[in-house]
This record gives structure tokens, sequence and C-alpha cells, in this order.
């Protein structure tokens, strides 16, 4: 745990990573801390979103109906580049689970996020990046690259690793955001905190494509179903496979979020095995690898046997 960076501080380190900062009028008290009676910290980590829309930033600094701003501390623009939003508290995280929050204060293994019972925006750091979060919109080398330095220079401002970098879908059930491999992402950060700040570096590669286990797919298509309801064996892939089923119209959109693989979701992948060609027993709702890969090519993510 730490104690938040001062906006001075949090300029340093930024511009000292290398970044190029714009700043957004009276960012350094636009804030949630008076509204909530909560006072931001402290901190234990960064949080990765993806803002599923474009020219979103003046949205992260006013927030919404029922959401008021600040939405993020930083918005990450394609083209426009790195604007500091808020400082203190931001209405970004929601309830978190807690054994998450823990696993980034002690640097240790990420659990499963099945529970949303800590306020994530009292402890973390929040990142929005502009992009539609379909898979198909891609982020520019150069955005990418920024989200790395981003988070190694708040990891480096308060000694941390890494491991104290999360994306949004690690942290509260539901949630697909960012649309990218956060593994990737943070061997990404774990390279950049090797250099010395100040060095010119070669860029970051681009951002890989989530990654759907088939064999823990296919776990949960035979597991759920017959479980109590809502039950969630593999969320990650099961969100990321039933949005691609959304997209083909083979599933209702309100039924698709929760990481369960139930009947539903079952019923909806048959008929895309059906739409493959697929008959009898090769088209029971079960993934295989042949329509899984076909799905994933079609909306964004790799498979992984």
């Amino acid at each position: 745990m730490a104690t938040p960076l001062t906006a001075a501080q949090m300029l340093a380190a930024l511009r000292g990573e290398g970044l190029t900062v714009h700043e957004h009028t009276g960012w350094t008290t636009h804030n949630r801390d008076s509204a909530t009676g909560k006072t931001f910290g402290p901190v234990v980590g960064v949080l990765i979103h993806h803002t599923a829309g474009h020219g979103d930033k003046e949205l992260c600094y006013n927030g919404r109906s029922g959401l008021p701003g600040p939405l993020c501390h930083a918005w990450l623009g394609k083209t426009a580049g790195l604007w500091m939003i808020g400082h203190g508290r931001a209405n970004h995280a929601g309830l978190v689970d807690g054994d998450v929050v823990r696993a980034l204060m002690a640097e240790t293994a990420l659990p499963h996020d099945d529970h949303a019972d800590t306020d994530g925006n009292d402890c973390l750091y929040g990142l929005e990046i502009e992009n539609l979060g379909d898979g198909h919109d891609p982020y520019p080398a150069e955005q990418y690259r920024a989200a790395v330095l981003w988070a190694a220079a708040l990891c480096r401002a308060h000694g941390w690793s890494e491991k104290s970098v999360a994306g949004h879908k690690e942290v509260q059930p539901g949630k697909i955001d960012p649309s990218y491999d956060m593994d990737v992402f943070r061997a990404d950060v774990r390279a950049q905190l090797a250099k010395t700040v100040g060095t010119k570096t070669a860029p970051a590669p681009t951002p890989s494509k989530p990654r759907v286990d088939l064999s823990r797919l296919v776990a949960a298509s035979r597991t759920d179903p017959g479980a109590r309801q809502g039950h969630v064996t593999y969320m990650a892939g099961t969100n990321l496979v039933e949005a691609a089923l959304v997209a083909e119209g083979l599933l209702g959109k309100k039924y698709a979020g929760d990481g369960s693989f139930g009947e539903l979701t079952r019923d909806a992948y048959a008929r895309w095995q059906r739409k493959l060609g697929y008959s009898g027993s090769a088209a029971d709702g079960i993934p295989g690898k042949t329509s899984l890969k076909k799905l994933g090519a079609k909306h964004g993510f790799d498979v992984v046997a």
C-alpha cells in the first residue's frame, strides 16, 4: 500500500518515463473525494480499461447520467495522446473482488474475480484507452506503447513490479476490458521497468489478441449448464465467446457477460456449429478446436489448447 502521488509527482513520473502529457483544465482538483466523503488511497495498483467508444475524452472528464466524472485518472486517445483527467478518487473501477485487490497489494498471482465486494475506486489508479473494445478496433502501436509507459511510470514511482497491474476484466466479474491479453501487457511493463529511465528504447510490441483456452472452455460448457444458476467455471473465456455469439446474432445480449457457459450459451454455440455445417453430435454446443478458431478469427481472439 502506498500514498497516492501528488499531481506534481504524477506529472514528473509520467514525463520521466518518456511520455508527452496533456493536462485537461482543472484536472488537479477534479475528483470524487468530497462528494463521497472518501479520500483516495492508500493505493495498491493500476487498472487498465478501454472506453468502448471513440472521441470520449470529455465524457471521461464530465461523466454521464448516474455516474459523475472523472471516470479515470488519465485518458489515452488513438491520436490525441495522453490526457490527465482527474486527481484523487475517480469513478472508474466500481466494486471489485477484494481477493484480487489483496493479490495486487502482495504482488502475487491474481485469483479468479468471482466477487464484487471492495470499492476499487478507493485504491486503484485508472487509465481509459480510447477503443471500441470489440476485437476489431486496432490499438495503434504508439497508443499501446503509451499505455505501457503509463503503467510502468506509476509502478516505478511506487517501487512496484508489473504484478501491481491489472485489467478491469481481471478485477470485476463480467467486465471484458481491455480487449488485449493482460499477461502480454504485464510482460511489456516488466520489460520497460528493466530499462533505465531517460534512455531511448525501441517501441513496445503491439498488443496481442485475448486468448481463449479450449480445454477450460470445454470444461465450462460441460459443467455450468448442470450447476446452480450463475455457476462460473471460466469467466474470461466464456465472456469472449458469448460476446462473439451475440455479434453473430445467435445469443441475446441480455444473456451474455455473466461468465457462465449455461444452457442458453451452449444452445447458441450449437447454432454456431450448425452455421458452419456441423450436425448431430458435432453440433452439440460443446466447443471444438476448429469451430472455436473460426469464431475467434471473426471476433478477435486466439485459441490455445
